[in-house]
């Protein structure tokens, strides 16, 4: 995946980072989840049961408020 260039602070300029080494984590050991990865100063996410699909890329500011949204129940259904 090739690196694109963007006016980010926290990167030093890349918006998208190489994920191709990306080591990827997940909250738990069932296939299919939410996977994470720490690349170039950004967070990627990704759908772990399609794994050579798309990634959400978050700065660190973004990947925080994302955290502390999903904490404080901002994104329940009910």
């Amino acid at each position: 995946m090739a690196t694109e260039t963007a006016t980010t602070p926290e990167t030093g300029g890349k918006l998208r980072p190489d994920l191709s080494g990306a080591e990827w984590r997940s909250g738990s050991r069932t296939a299919g989840d939410v996977e994470i990865a720490f690349v170039d100063g950004l967070i990627a996410m990704r759908d772990g049961r399609d794994p050579d699909g798309p990634a959400l890329i978050f700065t660190p500011a973004e990947w925080r408020a994302f955290v502390l949204g999903a904490r404080d129940g901002e994104f329940d259904l009910g």
